[in-house]
């Protein structure tokens, strides 16, 4: 059965338990979502939904992806996502909402990590740079040695150092969910997610509970 949602991260708040302790809470608008296309072992070799989120202007969408959805008497959106699921147990045209999940489930949440730019490596990575000390006025946050001289000459492949940080598709795991509003479609998961504010995210039922 299908259990994934494509949405959008409002922010972070606190809620809390019935013990009083403070619980972070990611806030994320999910859905309504359109099944846009389900795809069977059959016909592609294997079996997904793809999902619509984001109703938009006709003039946003390419002619191709206006022709897909409109095939379908569906409404133009902004994003397509696949969902790879085993008995669907949806058609085409349905509408998918937050009450998919309810309080007490476990999600991963995917999203696109925020963009730092290029940045050393001792935020990069966490290096702990040089010893301020010995007349070492410059290495404080420099990486140290790569690589040897003669054997091998050069730097590995997949050395860790300095370079472009962030802007990676990041998946957050194991999130609980913990407030599920049908009526503003949005839903509340335990903890942090990864993107910024507006950015587009898949929550989906847990794969490694």
């Amino acid at each position: 059965m299908l259990k994934g949602l494509i949405g959008k991260k409002i922010g972070m708040t606190q809620i809390f338990d019935e013990n009083g302790a403070a619980v972070p809470v990611t806030i994320i608008e999910a859905g309504p979502c359109f099944v846009t296309q389900v795809r069977t072992p059959g016909k592609e070799g294997y079996s997904a939904v793809q999902l619509g989120f984001d109703e938009v202007k006709p003039k946003r969408l390419s002619g191709g992806e206006l022709g897909h959805l409109k095939k379908s008497n569906i409404p133009p959106l902004r994003f397509l996502r696949e969902f790879a699921v085993k008995d669907p147990q949806v058609s085409v045209g349905d509408q998918v909402k937050v009450d998919l999940f309810t309080a007490g489930d476990s999600v991963d949440v995917i999203g696109t990590s925020k963009g730092k730019g290029f940045q050393g490596g001792v935020k990069r990575y966490h290096f702990r740079g040089g010893p301020a000390t010995h007349g070492q006025s410059d290495r404080e946050r420099a990486p140290g040695s790569r690589s040897s001289g003669t054997t091998p000459g050069r730097v590995y492949k997949g050395a860790r150092g300095a370079g472009h940080m962030g802007n990676d598709r990041v998946t957050a795991q194991n999130l609980k969910v913990v407030l599920v509003d049908v009526e503003r479609n949005l839903i509340g998961v335990r903890g942090a997610v990864p993107g910024s504010r507006n950015g587009l995210v898949m929550v989906r039922e847990a794969r490694k509970q």
